[in-house]
């Protein structure tokens, strides 16, 4: 459920003591000085997911500041501006920012800051403790009071992601408002590390994961035969270099990984019954193989058969059934490798040499 503070219903005299206390409940305790002889109506409107507290935030123009006697309270939260409305400057850590439309940026409530912005605004801020956010204390230091663009790479799409979540944010059930609540950290998290210059190497759990929900992605779209690099990093809020860095860490780039799932798809579904009827090139477009060419040469250098030979040995135990059971390689020598060429008439022909079982199921090409 929302919370909804205003300070619509108050006379202007009344606005400033009251907002301060709306501004101080909401986030941390902040020095707010409003900078308007007659106060500008002020509103919050606030939802949690779990330990992140997401609020919607339009007032006139003020002064915030977390002083060194604020700081007293031991409360380390971290603040996300995402700006709509107005200008804002942001100051901390030896550094100032002026922060647009379309902008977000970081205030740490463990040091001072001050935010000043000099006209009506709106923003939409995000509210969670600093230990939410799985960063170095040096690196997350280096980008307070920073301007990351909403507007270009992987800032954008961050920034587009928490923009969503707030319009969301009410209809969302507990369990997955955490779910969401967390993957925007986890996209903080990927950013600061991206402009810091460094990735999974600093971050393993949050790299991990987030590993995890791609190929998650990728085994639900194999049918898709425009799955790319491109598309499954905008559909994760990362850039297309992030995403090669994560499959780094499987040893493999993000084509060959889907290629092999694609490959194991179609092996399975060759010794399905089902397959008589629909044939070889079916079960390649089935699973996003455009060129059965191409499917065919992928499939012989991954398993040492054609696709054919596979099927017809896994069938042949009485053509209806599926003959042996899925999965299971073909005897030793049941299967040759073609010659490059024909023999000559007369020539003597070479003892064909067995063919390596095909590969099991989790290993790669």
């Amino acid at each position: 459920m929302s919370v909804v503070l205003s300070t619509a219903s108050l006379s202007a005299a009344d606005r400033s003591e009251r907002w301060h206390h709306a501004v101080s409940r909401t986030f941390i305790p902040l020095d707010v000085q409003l900078l308007e002889d007659d106060p500008s109506p002020g509103r919050i409107v606030s939802n949690q997911l779990g330990s992140l507290r997401i609020s919607q935030v339009q007032a006139g123009p003020q002064t915030v500041t977390r002083s060194r006697r604020l700081i007293r309270d031991g409360k380390e939260h971290l603040i996300l501006t995402l700006q709509q409305r107005g200008g804002a400057i942001k100051e901390q850590d030896g550094r100032q920012a002026r922060i647009g439309p379309g902008d977000f940026s970081l205030s740490d409530s463990s040091r001072p800051f001050r935010k000043t912005v000099q006209s009506d605004f709106a923003f939409t801020s995000f509210h969670f403790p600093r230990t939410d956010l799985r960063v170095r204390d040096e690196d997350l230091r280096a980008v307070t009071a920073t301007a990351f663009s909403g507007q270009e790479g992987s800032a954008a799409l961050v920034a587009t992601y928490l923009a969503r979540l707030a319009r969301e944010a009410p209809g969302l059930d507990a369990f997955a408002g955490r779910q969401f609540a967390a993957t925007a950290l986890d996209l903080m998290a990927l950013l600061i590390n991206e402009r810091r210059g460094h990735f999974a190497s600093q971050a393993p759990e949050t790299a991990a994961a987030t590993l995890v929900r791609v190929k998650d992605h990728i085994l639900r779209n194999l049918s898709d035969p425009g799955l790319s690099p491109p598309g499954i990093a905008a559909a994760h809020f990362m850039s297309v270099r992030y995403l090669h860095k994560l499959f780094q860490l499987e040893g493999a780039t993000v084509g060959e990984w889907i290629r092999t799932q694609r490959l194991e798809k179609c092996r399975t579904d060759l010794l399905r019954p089902p397959a008589l009827g629909y044939g070889v090139a079916a079960v390649a477009r089935r699973w996003g193989f455009v060129s059965p060419s191409h499917f065919s040469r992928a499939f012989r250098a991954a398993y040492g058969v054609t696709p054919r030979e596979w099927q017809t040995h896994g069938l042949s135990g009485d053509g209806r059934n599926g003959g042996e059971r899925e999965g299971t390689p073909p005897p030793t020598g049941a299967l040759h490798r073609s010659s490059p060429t024909s023999p000559t008439k007369g020539a003597s022909c070479p003892t064909p040499r067995p063919v390596r079982p095909p590969s099991s199921p989790h290993s790669r090409p």
